[in-house]
């Protein structure tokens, strides 16, 4: 976003198309799927990623992850998968830290052996477990802070430092964070992905993923999408720019008020353990200070033996039990029925993912009645 430029600013301007015709305050949107291709530089196609609205969402990720280039895509899986497939090929090796996102996991699990890559997991914080695992394969390393559901914490400048000694593409998903709280671009990472549909669509009501990077990277993810077909619609570019417009002053009510439900439940009896980097006793706190902005809107919370997480969610009566994160009202979910439900019971134990474990996205409701909220639940579970 120009690193001497005001976020808000940002969020609200970079990319917006100037309605020339009525002067309207907001991008017009544009839905043809059929454009001119004589006397014209520019061919414009959906699934070629450039029409007006597509080119918006470009401009605005690159801007405020201080990028060269962006591309929107129908979802945050079709961004990861494509971004992955385009820099890996049969008999090539790509590591990731053992803690990513679910769905990125049973991917990695049940496609890649399809397409003949080879790939290992590390356990996100040791740089020299990363180390350990690189031969002279290795084209990638991919990785996810905070994490998806323990909200773990990865040095990213050490992982991006490792992958340019090496020549090897680094990756991040940053979905968690949101360009608002950390720019892994600025830290040396080469492409940082988002699941839209959390933090910049931010209202429970788009699907949609971006990947941004180098104009080089980006061009070959390009390349690799327009082929794949993970292309996005105009009216969701619509939608989302919308949304994108508000990121920074929602984000910033997202990290005031999960930093103060973290504490409450930190100090709660019924609450085995809280994982929030805003936490002082978080293992990687320090490392979290330094690379992000803000510790953002996400936490997970493990219950004591006694309670019954299904129970707790099913007495809460403004939270809202629900699939996804990222949006203005606080949501609530269990990784073990929901992100992490396709691994085994043995693959979740092994990330420390128990039947008590709670992923909280704390919204931008009033805090206090957020707090209200679990502390009836609780009385009731």
């Amino acid at each position: 976003m120009g690193k001497n430029r005001d976020k808000h600013t940002v969020c609200i301007h970079d990319g917006e198309i100037k309605d020339g015709q009525f002067g309207g305050a907001v991008s017009p949107i544009y839905m043809s799927s059929s454009y001119p291709f004589l006397d014209t530089d520019v061919k414009r196609y959906p699934r070629y990623f450039n029409t007006p609205n597509q080119e918006v969402i470009g401009k605005k990720i690159a801007a405020l992850e201080n990028g060269e280039a962006g591309l929107p895509f129908a979802s945050g899986m079709a961004a990861i998968s494509t971004s992955l497939l385009a820099f890996l090929r049969p008999g090539d090796h790509v590591i990731f830290q053992n803690e990513i996102y679910g769905g990125t996991y049973n991917m990695v699990r049940q496609e890649f052996k399809n397409f003949g890559i080879d790939y290992s997991f590390t356990n996100g914080v040791d740089i020299k477990d990363f180390e350990n695992k690189i031969n002279d394969r290795t084209k990638v390393i991919y990785i996810e802070t905070p994490s998806n559901p323990l909200l773990s914490i990865t040095d990213i400048k050490a992982v991006a430092d490792l992958a340019k000694k090496h020549k090897i593409v680094s990756i991040i998903d940053n979905t968690f964070a949101s360009p608002i709280n950390q720019t892994p671009l600025d830290l040396g990472i080469d492409i940082s992905i988002h699941s839209a549909t959390k933090y910049l669509g931010g209202h429970s009501d788009i699907l949609a993923g971006v990947v941004v990077g180098s104009n080089e990277h980006v061009y070959k993810i390009f390349n690799k999408g327009r082929n794949l077909g993970g292309n996005i619609s105009d009216f969701m570019c619509y939608l989302l720019e919308r949304s994108m417009k508000t990121l920074g002053v929602r984000v910033e009510k997202h990290n005031e008020n999960a930093q103060i439900v973290a504490e409450y439940l930190n100090q709660h009896a019924a609450v085995k353990q809280v994982y929030y980097p805003g936490l002082p006793s978080h293992p990687n706190y320090k490392i979290a200070r330094n690379q992000m902005h803000g510790f953002g809107g996400m936490l997970s919370f493990e219950l004591e033996g006694k309670y019954n997480a299904e129970i707790f969610q099913r007495s809460l009566q403004m939270i809202k039990p629900s699939m996804s994160l990222g949006s203005v009202e606080t949501l609530i979910l269990m990784p073990t029925l929901t992100s992490h439900a396709l691994l085994s019971e043995e693959e979740r134990e092994k990330q420390g993912i128990s039947n008590n474990l709670l992923r909280l996205s704390v919204g931008i409701e009033n805090v206090k009645d957020i707090i209200d909220d679990i502390e009836r639940a609780l009385k009731l579970t």
